[in-house]
């Protein structure tokens, strides 16, 4: 394959911080209604939960992860994520949500129009900086969860966009558009601070799902990593021959990576930008079946084999989240 021909397809996951994992499990599942279809650890880091939430199958592009770190909130500012989107069908949808935003006293801003869509922005408990925004059935389906206290038609869809925030656009869009072949589209006012502007860059065939929008910020000091923060942000390649292929890609460029890292539930590859994001490309497979039922993902805690004869090593060191 030539390297010209790749494409990424879509966001597949995001993985962001908890100090609290106890009542993060409560909230992405009872008040946002997503399915924990994941319960591991860090694979990096055995000693944290690393905690997958999704729709009823784990469907590559739904994927909101989080990883277990006993540490403070993160320091606001640039260089880093700055808010994740997750879609929901249409206006109706954002109305609901709202007012379960309101009945559960979860902190939320008022329905607006951003960049073009109808959008809900809302924190955490820990602050994570979240938004709901309205894709009109854009993107993959995703597959409803019966056992959800959200209706399925309000159900949660996917990610999309992702915003990051940095100082300066100039060697952050070379590597969008010459090494990763994203698409520069448009630009509109960033909603924090209107006299600085959001560039906004799509993958495979476009669409919120496909979006990585840039907010370039010289004002903001870089952020302190820690909880209500985001880790990295990971992007699809549908199989192996592709993956394989964004490697030798990203050494041909010169771009130090991560090198090719077995996830078990999808291969990875880390590297990050020039404008110090951490970026990972995944394989939408094997995907979060091939070592669990699916009628009881996320019920206990699975490890990738190469673990498996530390499991009760592991299992002591991890706290009751249920």
């Amino acid at each position: 394959m030539s390297s010209t021909d790749l494409q990424l397809t879509g966001i597949h996951h995001l993985t962001a911080v908890s100090a609290d994992i106890r009542e993060n499990k409560r909230f992405y599942t009872q008040d946002l209604g997503m399915r924990l279809v994941k319960r591991s650890v860090n694979q990096d880091d055995v000693s944290a939960y690393h905690l997958f939430y999704a729709d009823k199958v784990g469907t590559p592009g739904t994927d909101l992860t989080f990883f277990d770190w006993p540490v403070g909130r993160e320091g606001r500012g640039g260089r880093s994520v700055t808010r994740t989107a997750l879609r929901v069908r249409d206006e109706p949808s954002l109305r609901y949500w709202q007012e379960r935003f309101q009945h559960l006293g979860t902190a939320h801003g008022e329905i607006t129009e951003l960049d073009g869509r109808p959008t809900l922005t809302f924190e955490d408990p820990e602050g994570q900086r979240l938004a709901l925004v309205a894709d009109g059935g854009a993107g993959d389906p995703p597959v409803p969860w019966e056992d959800s206290p959200v209706p399925a038609e309000h159900q949660l869809r996917g990610l999309g966009p992702i915003t990051m925030t940095v100082q300066t656009l100039a060697n952050t869009d070379r590597a969008l558009q010459q090494v990763m072949h994203l698409r520069p589209v448009r630009t509109y006012p960033d909603p924090t601070s209107p006299a600085h502007t959001v560039h906004v860059y799509e993958m495979g065939a476009g669409g919120p799902h496909a979006e990585l929008h840039v907010a370039v910020r010289p004002d903001l000091p870089p952020a302190r990593p820690g909880a209500g923060g985001v880790h990295h942000v990971a992007f699809r390649t549908p199989n192996d021959q592709e993956y394989h292929a964004w490697n030798d890609h990203l050494n041909h460029f010169g771009l130090q990576s991560s090198g090719e890292v077995d996830r078990y539930y999808f291969r990875s590859l880390y590297f990050r930008e020039p404008g110090g994001v951490l970026f990972e490309i995944a394989t939408d497979g094997p995907g979060f079946g091939v070592d669990e039922d699916p009628a009881t993902l996320g019920e206990k805690v699975i490890l990738p084999p190469r673990f498996e004869a530390r499991r009760a090593q592991i299992l002591a060191g991890l706290k009751p989240i249920d």
